[in-house]
């Protein structure tokens, strides 16, 4: 039988991992995977460092056992800056607890998903070995999420790769078949510099946007007509304008940064194709000059919202905790993507914690969340690799 986790155990691993900086940029990520990896061994369990594709930062993969299927268990430990620390009430690597809830950068995104998965890993391990589990389990901690690195496809195309994925991000246990992609473009439109009490001598690149922020805001318009029955709509947002150099000078260039959520059905290239329409037809109506570049994607992915670990991911949350039972999707982009799309496994997005949390101050988690996670995680694990838990 499977060993018993307390709940303080899931505190203490938690609060282990919150209080290794590992914020990415730059890459912080190396203590926290050798930690990682000692934890596993002092559990009997072999874990490997893995130094692609960065050697100094270093990630994590578990294989246990060879027979079939495989469940693999996901989760990234880079996080995002902390930010100001200023605007924190406790500090951002303290993991302080007031009552029930444990306070610090990536507590809910995700080291409270990673922190399970390792219990989860230990536990299906002991059963594994003394034959009750007929499957085999893989773990990752992968680097580089947050900035859409490649750490999670290195892992899988390492061999750390199985029939099932469920990525840990913090979902409220809602059991998400989909997500939509993002892409980042940057769009600059140039002008001739003068001073300002000479402005017309020179072209302003800031009027020159003006056209082209027009035609993003009508492009925006139309890409939400798309939408999902899971997903909702898709958007091209502004987030971002900059120009100039100084207070006096009338700027050359503005830079505009538009974020592209885009559907499964819809295909990057042919988004790139409407952005390059678009910019080219607004420069030539209005004789400005525009260039642009997709300076990062993260790709969208679906599987059958009833697929089998689904099935059983939702029925096994439900069990625990009050958890909406219906077919989801989530906004977010997550490595899921990567197993869906890359190694061609079936794979969802679920864990504890509240998305909302993600990237805040005083980012936070419920731990008697965390403890229900790890016990539906544990009952799903089972049920895949062939115990009882019907």
């Amino acid at each position: 039988m499977a060993r018993h986790v307390s709940k303080d155990e899931v505190e203490s691993l938690v609060a282990a991992l919150v209080e290794i900086e590992t914020e990415n940029p730059p890459g912080n990520e190396q203590p926290c995977s050798e930690f990682i990896v000692e934890w596993f061994n002092d559990h009997d369990v072999d874990a490997d460092l893995v130094s692609e594709p960065h050697p100094d930062r270093p990630q994590v993969g578990v294989r246990v056992g060879d027979g079939d299927p495989t469940l693999v268990l996901n989760g990234h430990i880079d996080v995002v800056p902390a930010g100001d620390r200023e605007q924190w009430s406790h500090d951002p690597y303290g993991a302080a607890v007031e009552g029930e809830t444990l306070y610090g950068r990536g507590s809910a995104d995700m080291k409270t998903g990673v922190a399970i998965g390792m219990l989860t890993t230990v536990s299906i391990a002991e059963q594994i070995r003394d034959g009750e589990l007929d499957g085999s389990v893989v773990f990752h901690a992968a680097i580089g999420e947050e900035t859409a690195e490649p750490g999670t496809k290195t892992l899988l195309e390492r061999g750390y790769d199985g029939d099932y994925g469920v990525v840990l991000e913090p979902t409220g246990m809602r059991t998400a078949t989909s997500e939509k992609g993002l892409a980042w473009y940057e769009i600059t439109v140039t002008g001739n510099p003068s001073h300002a009490s000479r402005p017309d001598q020179g072209s302003n690149a800031i009027h020159n946007a003006r056209p082209v922020l027009e035609a993003l805001h009508e492009y925006d318009s139309t890409v939400r007509e798309r939408v999902d029955d899971l997903l909702g709509r898709a958007y091209a947002t502004v987030t971002m304008v900059d120009a100039g150099t100084k207070e006096n000078v009338v700027p050359e260039k503005t830079t505009i940064t538009v974020d592209r959520r885009f559907l499964p059905r819809e295909d990057v290239s042919t988004i790139d194709g409407e952005m390059d329409e678009l910019l080219a037809e607004t420069a030539d109506r209005h004789g400005i000059e525009v260039s642009w570049r997709r300076k990062r994607t993260y790709e969208s992915a679906a599987i059958d919202p009833y697929s089998h670990l689904a099935e059983v991911l939702r029925r096994q949350s439900a069990a625990v905790a009050d958890v909406p039972g219906e077919p989801w999707g989530i906004a977010a982009s997550t490595d899921v993507r990567n197993f869906v799309n890359d190694a061609g496994m079936e794979a969802v997005t679920w864990g504890p914690g509240e998305l909302s949390q993600a990237h805040t101050y005083d980012e936070h988690v419920d731990l008697e969340a965390a403890v229900d996670g790890l016990k539906a995680l544990l009952a799903a694990s089972r049920e895949i690799l062939g115990g009882d838990n019907a």
